[in-house]
């Protein structure tokens, strides 16, 4: 198979590249590294099956040239992590709706089928937990930048279903819920990361809000894994997937582990929404996939506890970080 990967230097996309390319895939990669790192795909650059492009989806003729010997696109690029999103919410809209309509133009003028990565986020404020993929949608107020990502990624999904049934595209929709993994930043705002790096550097493990706001974290291999199954399967076209663990800890539980696995001496603190983020910042109280199509179309099932999760992030971080960094 020959895929196209947008954003294929960013975190999932550099999983997604080396998984294609050990099983004999060629990969074309293009990104902009705005929030990927070419270090991310360093290590495949010598595979005379992997090519790359350093440039925008939204450069249309690049697109369209990287396009063409291909069978398949996955579109991972996108603004993500909440910092970011509340930062820069013209870049957030901008990036996610015009590049996904690019994307999706170029292949419905190639007729080659698109996988498009969404996110949990666009359930929103919605208390249908856990989340069906034909659930309501319960966005906040448009003057709370926080919900512009979740809006845009929300038009994404419109976007490519609209591809699919009215110029017959084969597109399919992944809602990921909150993959973690080696590689991953917490630059912008990614929670585990930015617990292992404050524990390993004996800094205070920032709480956000109570604590008590729960989530499910899904590893990399798995979310990938799926990804190869989905694109494989026949009967996911045209249709929205969640994909994610249903393993649920709060974000207080989930500070007090990443201390405990890491012998950290940190103290735990609270940080107020209002400082972290913004003034009148909204959160998710609960977010949990309802994973059963995952698991009829393809058999999906995580393999990787929220515990192994942890310690596959904590060993990447040791490696990679200078010793001087770390405690001990």
């Amino acid at each position: 198979m020959r895929v196209l990967i947008t954003g294929g230097a960013g975190f999932i996309g550099s999983h997604l590249s080396e998984a294609m390319l050990d099983r004999g895939d060629e990969v074309f990669v293009i990104d902009d590294l705005s929030t990927g790192s070419i270090e991310n795909v360093q290590h495949l650059k010598s595979n005379p099956r992997f090519h790359y492009a350093i440039d925008s989806v939204k450069n249309a003729p690049l697109l369209a040239e990287m396009m063409d010997p291909c069978d398949v696109v996955v579109h991972l690029a996108a603004a993500v992590g909440v910092r970011l999103i509340v930062e820069s919410p013209v870049r957030t809209i901008e990036t996610n709706v015009h590049g996904t309509e690019v994307v999706l133009a170029t292949a419905s003028k190639k007729r080659k089928k698109v996988l498009i990565a969404s996110t949990s986020e666009v359930y929103g404020l919605s208390d249908a937990v856990p989340f069906r993929e034909d659930g309501p949608i319960v966005l906040g107020a448009t003057s709370k930048a926080r919900w512009s990502y979740a809006c845009s990624k929300a038009i994404d999904e419109f976007l490519a279903l609209a591809y699919y049934r009215e110029r017959r595209l084969p597109t399919l929709i992944l809602r990921l819920f909150n993959t973690v993994g080696p590689r991953q930043t917490g630059q912008y705002g990614m929670v585990i990361p930015n617990f292992v790096t404050q524990a390993l550097t004996g800094r205070p493990i920032t709480v956000f809000g109570d604590g008590r706001q729960t989530r499910c974290f899904c590893h990399v291999r798995d979310v990938v894994r799926a990804m190869l199954a989905l694109l494989a399967h026949p009967g996911a076209v045209g249709e929205v997937v969640n994909i994610g663990s249903t393993e649920e800890v709060s974000m207080l539980e989930l500070a007090r582990r990443v201390k405990a696995i890491t012998a950290s001496p940190s103290e735990i603190v609270f940080v107020p929404y209002a400082e972290a983020y913004e003034a009148g910042f909204e959160d998710m109280p609960r977010r949990v996939p309802d994973t059963t199509k995952a698991r009829d179309l393809i058999g999906f099932a995580p393999t990787a506890t929220l515990d192994d999760i942890l310690r596959s992030v904590i060993e990447h971080q040791r490696s990679a970080a200078p010793a001087a960094a770390q405690l001990g």
